[in-house]
């Protein structure tokens, strides 16, 4: 499910708002962004030109408005 992005939060790549109100664990959040973020830099994004080829930005963005899916591995 995606959330709405603010025009505001557009321009700071990362959607403060959402980050903030989640209910999610932020540990599988930072743990999901840190795996995207390598993902993104070992392959490229079509999105990474317009998040100003910041990675970490465009990573978080993308796990928490739901773009990119994630799960957690139990044991």
């Amino acid at each position: 499910m995606k959330d709405e992005i603010a025009p505001a939060e557009i321009e700071s790549n990362i959607p403060l708002g959402i980050l903030i109100s989640t209910d999610k664990n932020m540990y599988e959040l930072t743990n999901a962004a840190i795996h995207r973020a390598k993902q993104i830099s070992m392959t490229g994004s079509e999105a990474l030109e317009e998040a100003g080829g910041k990675i970490v930005s465009l990573a978080i963005r993308e796990i928490v408005t739901g773009e990119v899916q994630y799960s957690i591995k139990k044991g």
